[in-house]
């Protein structure tokens, strides 16, 4: 099937070529990791992949400090204690809480966050001068989610009822989970929201969607449904049940539609940003990026395990189509 990339009018400033300035032939370079994806993920490999490719390799002059991979928020304090102690150069954190825990330590460490809504979950002051020590990716949701949302619409329009689920965690969810809330009403539909905390929700909140009658349901941007998401979405087939996910990856591993980056592209451009901190720039120096590609990702064979039939129309626009 055809593929089409959607570019975003604000280009990330990674995109620009990296001009080698204080990288230190000879010197080890240590980078502090605390994020709840695994080391083994792919994004993680993306990560480490363009991390050599602009010079720096693990195990030549790169040093990971801290075992911080798939970290769980009971962890987060004593993991920020331990990378702290061992003095990084640099750290790498997101989402939101796993910044926030740094930030609440060192205003001097430079961090590069990657989180939902970098400004409006109060991490850094604007996207162009983020100022203090942090600076990062966010990633576009309340604007991608209306997105998915239309998207859904379009792929499900027998769907009277909407069901949203929703990480309630972060400072930002009131105002995002209201603006998706109007934006189901004013396409004629009604909408039922779960709020989630912890992923032991998860499962009971799709079933409390399959039994209140929703069509379809929407998994709003978070890492929450992002770790593991195959579980989850084993689970809403079993639920024959239509479904948008954050990442074009989550289709690919059997969810109905996934529209959004991919997850190993953003990872890339967040070691990007990385890579010009080690070369001596500051955070406050580097404006904060947003993804520029965007992939719309349709698995017809789950809308055959499930019974639905996706409208042709769409499966024209799917940059890539599960056969």
């Amino acid at each position: 099937m055809k593929r089409r990339e959607f570019i975003t009018g604000l280009a990330g400033a990674s995109l620009a070529p990296i001009t080698p300035r204080a990288q230190q032939p000879g010197r080890i370079y240590k980078l502090g990791c605390l994020i709840p994806a695994e080391r083994t993920s792919p994004g993680i490999d993306a990560f480490f992949d363009e991390m050599r490719t602009n010079g720096f390799a693990e195990g030549r002059n790169l040093e990971i400090t801290s075992n911080g991979f798939g970290v769980l928020r009971d962890r987060i304090d004593s993991m920020v204690a331990a990378i702290l102690k061992s003095s990084p150069d640099a750290i790498i954190a997101g989402p939101d809480r796993y910044t926030r825990a740094f930030l609440e330590a060192t205003k001097t460490i430079p961090i590069v966050a990657m989180s939902e809504d970098l400004v409006a979950e109060g991490l850094i002051a604007s996207l162009s001068r983020p100022g203090g020590n942090v600076t990062g990716i966010s990633i576009l949701s309340p604007e991608l989610d209306t997105k998915r949302l239309d998207t859904l619409v379009e792929a499900v329009p027998g769907a009277s009822r909407i069901a949203l689920l929703a990480d309630t965690t972060t400072p930002a969810a009131e105002q995002h989970i209201r603006k998706l809330q109007d934006a189901v009403r004013a396409r004629g539909k009604e909408v039922l929201t779960f709020g989630i905390t912890e992923r032991a929700h998860v499962i009971p909140a799709i079933d409390g969607a399959k039994a209140t009658g929703a069509g379809a349901l929407i998994f709003l941007a978070s890492p929450l449904f992002t770790i593991n998401a195959r579980t989850f979405i084993e689970h809403v087939v079993k639920q024959r049940m239509p479904s948008m996910h954050q990442w074009p990856e989550m289709a690919e591993d059997g969810g109905l539609i996934g529209y959004g980056p991919r997850f190993t592209e953003v990872f890339r451009q967040r070691a990007r940003l990385v890579t010009r901190i080690l070369r001596g720039a500051k955070p406050a120096d580097i404006p904060a990026e947003q993804p520029t590609k965007f992939e719309l990702v349709i698995n017809l064979k789950t809308a055959k395990a499930i019974g639905h039939e996706v409208p042709a129309g769409l499966v024209l626009r799917a940059d890539k189509v599960i056969e």
